[in-house]
């Protein structure tokens, strides 16, 4: 599978002042996969091992951070081959479970630079926050992947061809009519199947949404079950209620996150630790209100109000019973659901592009769903589930504070147009991943 985060980790290679690297990201996302390719493909050889398969290994780091000892004791143990500094990339996997593993990255960075080390871990977000003083700060690059983005989905499709062909065309210009089915068809898809590659995997394989189902299943059991193994004993309960409210908070007209739809009279202080957790582990993504939409953003958010999405539409559909039909038929019950899949589907193409996203509120009278942060401007981007472009939220904000540029994305066809002092692109959802281009 070609993911995006092959270059940003060719980059990393090539630094000149490379230091070991953490690589985090949720359970099932494809770090374990994108790394041995790495090494396959961009070293002389790889050396993989895994502490939470094999504990042996991890015991290695508890003796003492003595470099040269700790490599000659993992090729030993393991049977693998040496590990040579210029020449093979060390892959360390699941390393939150050996947190004197994580520390040994600051003495690779002093005493080995020249050595390739990576570190990886489905919770390891979570372990960096609670390992505290041991975190080796200003010794490690750092990384996060994502599950799998629209455009990668694409490449793995029957359509792959159709990212060259759209790339080639005036981004100004509407899209050929079948060029655009095909990828309303695909985003379509997109929603259900999600980002996760062994989802995506069994999707293209055989095209039956059961099998999908199946492993979101056991992907949505697999992040349930680290609650009861890794968080505190004292959240658990908390962790499960908020994670399983997620779909009912974005089935509401106002998709603001309400502590009281996860227990009644439960308040921000009663919840905070267990939602900065599944933040940590990669679960969901915070969008916080800005009410002064000024640079820099995150001095202006309102971090005490906020809307709460799913690392991957795929599992959130999934976890709120959402179907084909229910997508195709536009049933006017699921809409509100409809159209908060729809953003989350944004977000997450957002943030898969390096953005932090927010959102705007005037009052009760105007909502944007997002905002951005490009180049020294505030991007203003409304979104739409179906055809249907009125946006009276984001009329008032470009009359209000006059961007330069803003987005309107929906079911349409590419179209552009000029509101008071702001240049607005209408793009077809499936043109997310092509924000950069027009910012250009």
């Amino acid at each position: 599978m070609k993911r995006e985060i092959m270059k940003d980790l060719v980059s990393w290679k090539n630094k000149r002042n490379r230091k070991p690297l953490l690589l985090t990201g949720v359970r099932q996302c494809g770090k374990t996969y994108i790394l041995k390719k790495f090494g396959e493909e961009h070293f002389d050889s790889y050396v993989y091992v895994n502490l939470e398969r094999d504990p042996q290994i991890a015991a290695i780091f508890n003796y003492d951070y003595d470099t040269k000892r700790i490599l000659q004791d993992i090729s030993n143990l393991s049977l693998l081959p040496p590990i040579v500094p210029g020449k093979t990339l060390l892959i360390i996997d699941e390393i939150q479970l050996a947190p004197k593993a994580i520390t040994a990255l600051k003495y690779f960075a002093e005493d080995m630079p020249e050595l390739s080390v990576v570190g990886a871990g489905s919770l390891l977000g979570v372990s960096i926050r609670e390992e505290g003083a041991s975190f080796p700060v200003g010794k490690v690059d750092r990384l996060e992947m994502h599950p799998m983005s629209f455009k990668e989905f694409l490449l793995e499709s029957g359509s792959r061809r159709i990212v060259d062909s759209v790339e080639d065309y005036d981004i100004t210009r509407p899209l050929p009519g079948y060029i655009l089915e095909n990828l309303n068809r695909e985003y379509v898809n997109y929603l259900l199947v999600g980002g996760m590659p062994e989802a995506v995997k069994i999707w293209f394989e055989s095209h039956n949404l059961s099998e999908v189902n199946e492993i979101q299943d056991n992907i949505i059991l697999g992040y349930e079950n680290d609650f009861s193994r890794h968080s505190p004993q004292n959240e658990l309960t908390n962790l499960e209620l908020i994670w399983r409210s997620i779909p009912e908070q974005l089935a509401q007209d106002n998709n603001k996150f309400m502590f009281s739809r996860v227990k009644k009279s439960a308040r921000a202080k009663d919840l905070e630790k267990s939602i900065g957790w599944l933040i940590d582990a990669g679960l969901i993504h915070v969008v916080t209100k800005v009410d002064n939409p000024q640079v820099p953003l995150s001095f202006y958010r309102d971090s005490s109000f906020y809307k709460i999405y799913l690392c991957d539409v795929g599992l959130l559909s999934r976890m709120a019973g959402f179907t084909l039909k229910s997508l195709l038929e536009k049933d006017e019950s699921t809409g509100g659901f409809r159209g908060s899949l729809t953003e989350n589907f944004v977000n997450n193409e957002l943030i898969s592009l390096g953005y932090e996203t927010y959102f705007w509120r005037s009052g009760n009278s105007a909502e944007l769903d997002f905002l951005i942060e490009d180049d020294g401007r505030v991007i203003p981007i409304e979104v739409k589930a179906n055809v249907n472009t009125k946006a009276k939220s984001y009329n008032v904000f470009v009359k209000r504070y006059e961007c330069e540029i803003g987005f309107r994305f929906s079911l349409n066809n590419i179209g552009e147009n000029r509101e008071g002092g702001t240049k607005t692109y209408s793009l077809p959802l499936s043109s997310v991943y092509r924000i950069k281009d027009y910012l250009k």
